[in-house]
């Protein structure tokens, strides 16, 4: 960057510490020159911690450490893109957008999982329809930062990209098609994939489901948004606002961590989601892949970077907003009542989570 460019950002970073001075001197000038005269040393004392902390929640101060600690900043690079080349990427992205790869040529990765303009690796579905439309059994999540989660779909039955990637294209809910060997005929009918496996893979240059499996994930490790809240965590504490600092605040006095732990903020535990509140009752969860009795109802629970892009909510997508669905994690997990301005406040947070160049 070039010291004219610097200027500005300069000059906002003077701005924003004569602000905090500024802050700070008038809370210490109200309680030194403005406050109510005490009836005791204590409550004087009392009423500066007060004072004090209202500053350090307005600037983050009270925060940071602990946003540090238990969630931390989003690495730069997904886990395993060390080996990933351009040329692996660029055939793996081809492969994610190709329609002919599904069993009538109108369905692609894409389509569930759209990544254009501002949509955030999703459709908006409750839950997505397959290549003839029919109706699948769950919410279709992000892909955003996939490459950092270590278990995949809902109930975890895939722990790897590579081991997910060839899932959607013969899943009769989704591309429908009836065998590797049919997708290997697809990728063959197309010229341009022989010079694109070639490049990708000069060793073994021919096409075949191993290869397909490293190209669409390598693209899938590049789909990184780091956003505001990663500024905050790597020590900028301007970088969200009054608001988004008590929704954070309310969002760790309240546990939330505990499940939506990490950078990620959640994708690598599961828990029983079997409550008040209804869900497609046919619907078991984990068991349905490990077949033990004890994983009846048990999820994984989502990440919630890019969440206020990414409704509808829950498995079933039964949830179309985002109020409600805090309202009901409250309700289930929380050990207090949470009030509206607190849910508008978390809101507020939640929207740092969201990539930069797709915020709300």
């Amino acid at each position: 960057m070039t010291k004219i460019g610097k200027l500005p950002r300069l000059k906002s970073m003077f701005l924003r510490s004569i602000y905090s001075c500024v802050f700070f001197c008038s809370f210490i000038f109200s309680f030194l020159f403005c406050a109510p005269d005490f009836s005791s040393s204590q409550n004087k004392e009392q009423s500066l911690q007060k004072t004090l902390g209202a500053f350090l929640l307005a600037d983050g101060w009270d925060v940071l450490e602990e946003t540090k600690s238990k969630i931390g900043a989003l690495p730069a690079r997904s886990p395993g893109s060390e080996s990933d080349t351009e040329a692996t990427v660029n055939l793996g992205r081809k492969i994610f957008s190709d329609r002919n790869l599904s069993l009538n040529q109108i369905q692609s990765c894409t389509t569930c999982h759209i990544l254009d303009g501002r949509q955030a690796g999703t459709d908006g579905q409750s839950v997505s329809r397959g290549t003839f439309g029919q109706i699948g059994r769950r919410n279709a999540p992000s892909i955003l930062n996939v490459g950092y989660l270590k278990v995949l779909f809902w109930d975890g039955r895939k722990s790897s990209l590579e081991e997910q990637a060839v899932v959607p294209f013969l899943d009769p809910l989704e591309m429908a098609l009836p065998s590797e060997a049919e997708l290997l005929n697809r990728l063959n009918a197309d010229s341009q994939y022989a010079d694109l496996f070639k490049a990708a893979f000069p060793g073994s240059p021919s096409v075949s489901i191993a290869s397909l499996r490293i190209a669409l994930s390598a693209f899938q490790r590049t789909l990184i948004t780091p956003s505001r809240f990663d500024d905050f965590a790597n020590g900028n504490i301007n970088a969200l606002n009054y608001y988004e600092k008590r929704g954070l605040r309310t969002f760790l006095n309240l546990g939330c961590t505990n499940c939506h732990e990490g950078y990620m903020l959640g994708g690598s535990q599961f828990k029983k989601l079997d409550t008040v509140y209804s869900y497609n009752p046919n619907d078991q969860g984990r068991y349905e892949f490990t077949g033990k009795d004890e994983d009846k109802k048990f999820f994984r629970v989502p990440s919630l970077r890019n969440v206020t892009l990414t409704a509808p909510y829950f498995h079933d997508g039964s949830v179309r907003n985002l109020e409600a669905a805090i309202a009901r994690m409250n309700h289930y997990e929380a050990p207090r009542e949470i009030s509206a301005s607190e849910i508008t406040e978390m809101i507020s947070f939640l929207k740092s989570l969201s990539d930069k160049n797709r915020e709300n």
